[in-house]
């Protein structure tokens, strides 16, 4: 037994014997061994509330916070630096190397997840990643290539799962060499299904010139529009689920370099940003709430991403970090970041064509291209959020098929 379960077991113990307390005060016989087999038929049960849960599969659901390789197998494709610290080359990630996703399978001896999009070398034996880089939770105002989003908002996302399910099982009775690489049926039911999307919904206002209060108002119908989806994916079988709300969009580069007037916070962060994502965490988290009356059977989990990316930007020495606020892999400004040239890309200074590479450490930035987080990063965050501090109900990752 973990300190955890140990923790758990003697606190609700302790509960369930106060339940008893007038009972007990007679002294009776038949109530003492009443409190006693009671107490033993309890214990019991807490001890299996607080096993491990065991998830053979995850199923995924997001943008590029979580995008193993989706729109690079369907649409634009990083390309070096991105992969450079822990792959060694481009593999879909924007990122130096793994995302929180990565780590998150990895905590359950999972492999990687497969993007459902790409087509070359997948297994989707444990699960399937459904997330593609500029993914909104509405349909977007435009798609690549004639806009900046992808055509794979959640809603399309959900219908590539629906049809995931029917697919497979029929490949896996029909046998033959791709059989074993498709999810058994059952693990539909008790894989963990997990949520990283939003933050493009409010960038697709920042960036169409809505005002802060147009994007605030906005905010209800986007969360409704993620409630539906969660309640579909349900309709289908799932049942454990773990939701990361938004970041601190206000101190990503790439706000900070196209929206030099906002009032900035104590650490340079764009504050009325930051408050958009702050309302839409609020909005999801009460969504949240609503989803576990309305889906009895599911266990959802809320995570407060928001705070522990956050804690990145304003003590950033504190865990090791340094220059939050500035792209490792950018070109020019303050920020290390332009719109009209991105990493891995080149751009002509006085007739001299420049490679725009990464900085000389990623293992100490926080912002890897603008945009994205660096492995170093995405690794800190996981270890916060995958104790359950920052969770709501507090359990830790590794307890997500609990309701609390």
């Amino acid at each position: 037994m973990s300190p955890y379960d140990l923790w758990q077991l003697c606190r609700l113990t302790h509960h369930s014997s106060m339940d008893f307390r007038s009972p007990v005060k007679f002294h009776t016989p038949q109530v003492s061994l009443f409190v006693i087999l009671s107490i033993a038929t309890i214990v019991p049960n807490i001890v299996f509330a607080t096993k491990e849960c065991v998830f053979p599969a995850i199923f995924n659901f997001g943008d590029s916070n979580s995008d193993t390789g989706g729109l690079a197998a369907s649409l634009i494709a990083p390309t070096p630096p991105y992969g450079e610290t822990y792959f060694h080359r481009p593999v879909g990630r924007f990122s130096d190397g793994r995302l929180i996703i990565d780590f998150i399978a990895n905590s359950f001896g999972l492999p990687y997840l497969s993007a459902y999009l790409d087509s070359l070398g997948t297994n989707f034996s444990r699960g399937a990643n459904f997330a593609t880089a500029a993914s909104t939770i509405r349909l977007p105002p435009s798609v690549i290539p004639l806009g900046g989003f992808s055509p794979f908002y959640l809603g399309i996302q959900y219908t590539q799962f629906k049809d995931l399910i029917p697919i497979t099982q029929f490949i896996r009775h029909e046998g033959g060499v791709f059989a074993s690489l498709m999810p058994k049926e059952e693990y539909f039911h008790k894989a963990l299904y997990t949520f990283d999307i939003g933050q493009n919904d409010l960038g697709a206002g920042f960036f169409e010139n809505m005002t802060i209060q147009q994007v605030n108002a906005s905010v209800p119908d986007i969360v409704n529009a993620f409630t539906k989806n969660v309640k579909d994916i349900y309709d289908l079988g799932a049942r454990s689920f773990w939701i990361h709300n938004t970041g601190p969009i206000g101190c990503l580069s790439y706000i900070l370099a196209n929206f030099l007037s906002a009032e900035r916070d104590d650490y340079g962060c764009a504050k009325p940003y930051n408050e958009v994502a702050k309302y839409f965490n609020q909005k999801l988290k009460e969504a949240v709430v609503q989803l576990r009356k309305d889906l009895p059977q599911a266990a959802i989990t809320y995570v407060d991403i928001y705070s522990v990316k956050y804690s990145l930007f304003s003590n950033p020495k504190k865990y090791g970090f340094e220059l939050p606020l500035v792209a490792c892999c950018g070109y020019g400004g303050e920020y290390n970041y332009s719109s009209s040239v991105g990493c891995g890309g080149t751009i002509d200074v006085n007739g001299t064509k420049i490679f725009v590479s990464s900085c000389e450490r990623p293992s100490v930035r926080v912002n890897w291209d603008g945009i994205h987080y660096t492995e170093a990063a995405n690794k800190f965050i996981f270890d916060q959020i995958s104790t359950g501090a920052f969770s709501e109900p507090p359990l830790p990752l590794s307890m997500a098929c609990h309701k609390n």
